[in-house]
């Protein structure tokens, strides 16, 4: 019978869960005996606190008068200076606790009387004023001394007198509200306890199961939401309980379900539109560079440099040859780097007075998978960017290294470099997903290629200094052709 009612109380809907949690409508009475033991609490403290301030307004009253007036007459009498005397702190003091005895009292009366302290205060200011500019002039004992004993001494005397008021009716105050309190605590504590013991049978019973059948399944619904929310796809809701609540679990993982299909429907059309641009750029690039190819060639010809004109056609061959590569879109490295040999080989008879280069990549390295074209967009720019616009020989050095989670991969020049803000353009272009100048094309092309094959973890980075030169690092994971 007991298992029985608790598969009709898990499987029964949320408005029966919450019908039977009237029973906590008791709860209000809990939270009165709290706030009146909270209430006795604060009264006691703040009774505290009043009788702290009058502590504290018994002190300055005792102490400040006696001081004040003898930090004076030692000022008056030259036997300390002005930097030595204590007046201005005790001045300081004085208003900071009036200040606070202001927040304090609940008094109107004495609220004036703070008010009051606080003037008398500001004429001893005064007077400190008057007899520190009367020391500077020189020669003004006598009207010091008169000040100190017609205005400081009568003026010290009023704030104590003032002070002794203050602590006086405050006194009656808190008598007063102590009564006041005593009486009003006694009827508290005995509601309280009355309260307490009346409920706190049935509180103990009731609080523990309902609220916790009705919250659980919707917590752990609100889990699996918030792990959604923040990208994770992989994760289902496995919640049984409740009527209402187990169509929302089947309606969320159903959801989750289109929701991961349609991510991956976009991912595959966004490579594939990707993948149609870089292409696009590629079989734009080509033919400039055939043209340009071709025209050396028979400028070759015509002056009978019949061996050269048959390695630049070999080199084209090549060039050629390793960028329609079958269709494929990913090559080894050796086959990037005897492509780009072949670009700057056919490149060294164009620009034969200016370019020099050096290819210095381990065999180690060689074996690892790149995609294709990569290199060569990155020796084109520091050919028509780097050394074209600095006069002198230029030197494009291929270096490549191992690291720990892949390979690296070095294309410099010691062409004319970037200024600092240039190359903050050109970081920037190279990341954008529309990248605003066409000079950046190549450079972008290049990063997005290696993201897409490889992910975010790869990618070029460049370093530049104006007129020394620019190395272009290529980061790439270390895998093999199989």
């Amino acid at each position: 019978m007991r298992r029985r009612l608790q598969k009709l109380y898990e499987n029964a809907t949320l408005t029966s869960k919450i019908r039977y949690s009237y029973f906590l409508l008791l709860v209000p009475i809990v939270i009165f005996v709290i706030f009146c033991f909270f209430n006795m609490w604060s009264s006691n403290r703040k009774y505290t606190e009043m009788l702290d301030s009058i502590d504290v307004a018994s002190e300055f009253s005792l102490d400040f008068k006696k001081d004040f007036d003898y930090e004076a007459y030692l000022l008056i009498v030259e036997n300390k200076t002005i930097s030595e005397s204590g007046m201005n702190r005790m001045l300081s003091d004085a208003m900071r606790v009036v200040t606070s005895l202001e927040s304090v009292t609940h008094s109107t009366e004495n609220a004036n009387r703070l008010k009051s302290a606080k003037k008398y205060l500001e004429n001893l200011e005064v007077y400190k004023n008057r007899i520190e500019q009367n020391l500077k002039e020189g020669n003004k004992y006598e009207t010091n001394l008169e000040i100190w004993e017609n205005d400081i001494q009568i003026v010290t005397a009023l704030l104590r007198e003032t002070i002794f008021q203050y602590i006086y009716y405050e006194i009656q105050d808190i008598q007063q509200a102590r009564e006041e309190y005593q009486k009003i605590f006694a009827v508290m504590i005995t509601c309280s306890i009355i309260a307490f013991l009346c409920v706190i049978a049935l509180i103990v019973i009731v609080s523990y199961y309902i609220p916790q059948s009705i919250t659980k399944p919707i917590t752990r619904l609100s889990e699996v939401t918030d792990q959604v929310a923040k990208g994770d796809l992989t994760v289902r809701s496995d919640v049984k309980t409740g009527a209402e609540v187990g169509v929302l679990n089947d309606s969320l993982n159903t959801m989750i379900d289109k929701i991961c299909e349609l991510v991956e429907q976009v991912k595959k059309e966004q490579i594939s539109l990707r993948k149609a641009e870089f292409e696009l750029l590629q079989s734009q690039i080509n033919p400039h560079f055939l043209y340009n190819t071709l025209d050396a060639i028979v400028w070759l010809a015509e002056s009978g440099e019949q061996q050269m004109v048959v390695d630049m056609v070999e080199n084209l061959s090549d060039f050629f040859r390793t960028s329609l590569n079958q269709g494929k879109d990913i090559v080894t490295v050796r086959e990037e780097l005897e492509h780009v040999r072949s670009y700057l080989e056919i490149q060294k008879v164009r620009y034969q007075d200016i370019l020099r280069f050096e290819i210095d990549v381990p065999e180690t390295v060689h074996k690892y998978l790149i995609p294709k074209i990569t290199i060569q967009p990155l020796v084109e720019n520091a050919l028509y960017h780097g050394i074209k616009n600095k006069r002198g020989l230029g030197t494009i050095v291929i270096k490549g290294s191992l690291g720990e989670d892949g390979f690296v991969l070095q294309v410099s020049d010691n062409g004319i470099g970037m200024k600092e803000e240039r190359l903050i353009q050109v970081r920037e272009g190279i990341e954008n997903k529309v990248p605003n100048e066409k000079d950046i094309y190549g450079l972008y092309n290049v990063n997005e290629r290696i993201r897409l094959n490889f992910g975010e973890k790869y990618y070029i980075s460049l370093e530049s200094a104006y007129m020394e030169g620019t190395t272009v690092y290529i980061k790439l994971p270390c895998v093999e052709n199989v």
